[in-house]
């Protein structure tokens, strides 16, 4: 049962709201946020987010963000995605995405399910990683993967000044975190693309 499925049942159970009237409060608020963003048009333009479990700081590793990269690659030739914007920070990720053939939500979900299990294998694997049993005890119980925070905060973008809005907030996320003085000095975004610097590691498609 996932987390919304978990709260769905606490709001159709009346027994919640007599007990503890503001976990219910929260819980109702909690699952009318999860449907306000989630995707509804497939083929739309939207911004998205997906946040690593507990914000752990697993992209900090190159090997890890490198995962995430190539998958995001693979969706773009076997799954028709189209990537407009991008950047991974050390434990979360943006995108600017639209897909014109397979249901947009369904590519995110694959994506996040796939990228998880790999991520969590390439952890394990890796002789070189110090914080192994930690990362392991924050985002695997037993046998199950908990590696992505649940939902994408999924906004439809239908304007152009709404997308260089969240085009530039993507741009500038690795300058606000301190990482670097000038956005298109970082690596792991669409931002050198923008400004005809490089090209980066992720294809990108503008939109003019």
């Amino acid at each position: 049962m996932s987390k919304l499925d978990k709260i769905g049942f606490i709001i159709l159970n009346p027994f919640f709201q007599l007990v503890n009237p503001i976990f219910y409060y929260n819980c109702l608020k909690f699952k009318n946020m999860a449907y306000e963003y989630r995707i509804k048009d497939q083929h739309a333009v939207y911004f998205i987010t997906s946040t690593v479990h507990q914000w752990v700081d697993v992209f900090s590793r190159q090997d890890y963000a490198d995962i995430i990269i190539n998958s995001l690659n693979y969706c773009q030739k076997e799954k028709g995605l189209i990537i407009y914007a991008w950047v991974i920070m050390s434990n979360h990720i943006h995108l600017i995405v639209q897909s014109h053939e397979n249901h947009l939500s369904d590519i995110i979900r694959d994506f996040k399910k796939f990228t998880a299990s790999q991520i969590i294998k390439a952890i394990e694997n890796n002789p070189k990683e110090s914080r192994k049993k930690w990362l392991l005890w924050l985002l695997k119980k037993e046998d199950k993967i908990w590696f992505w925070e649940e939902g994408y905060h999924g906004e439809e973008i239908d304007k152009d000044d709404f997308f260089q809005t969240k085009l530039k907030y993507i741009h500038m996320n690795p300058v606000r975190a301190g990482i670097v003085e000038k956005e298109e000095e970082y690596l792991n975004s669409s931002c050198a693309d923008y400004y005809g610097i490089r090209k980066g590691k992720i294809e990108v498609t503008f939109p003019f």
